[in-house]
């Protein structure tokens, strides 16, 4: 496994678009270093091992152990509790256009490091079919 510097990850061109105009273009410092540096894919090409808008993950916490299923969703879509984690938190930015296999970093509010290998995608709307969620 490894870890995914800029310019590493996949985002749908769609992804891409809704991304740069949500929050009135202030987005989290993580969003605004790799959306210029990412690589653009069509909907009906981005791999199935792509973390896109979403896409249901499996992740496991680095030093716990501890799994956890996730959905990076749009800000209105929210609810952590449930694991619908907005793009715009750290977790969910840091999510992302990542693969599995690729290993997710952030911080937390407290500022502590996080660390999480993406183990599988359970579910991705663009491999389902749906090109425009």
């Amino acid at each position: 496994m490894h870890t995914v510097k800029s310019g590493g990850r996949t985002l749908t061109q769609l992804d891409y678009t809704r991304l740069c105009k949500l929050n009135g273009g202030l987005l989290p410092d993580v969003l605004d270093e790799h959306l210029p540096v990412a690589d653009l894919v069509n909907s009906r090409e981005v791999s199935g091992d792509v973390i896109t808008m979403y896409s249901q993950v499996e992740i496991c916490i680095r030093g716990t152990g501890l799994r956890r299923r996730l959905t990076p969703v749009y800000p209105a879509d929210a609810e952590p509790v449930a694991g619908f984690v907005s793009v715009l938190s750290p977790v969910g930015a840091g999510l992302l256009g990542l693969r599995v296999g690729d290993t997710a970093t952030w911080f937390t509010p407290n500022g502590d490091a996080c660390e999480a290998d993406i183990v599988s995608i359970l579910f991705q709307p663009e491999a389902s079919g749906d090109f425009t969620t």
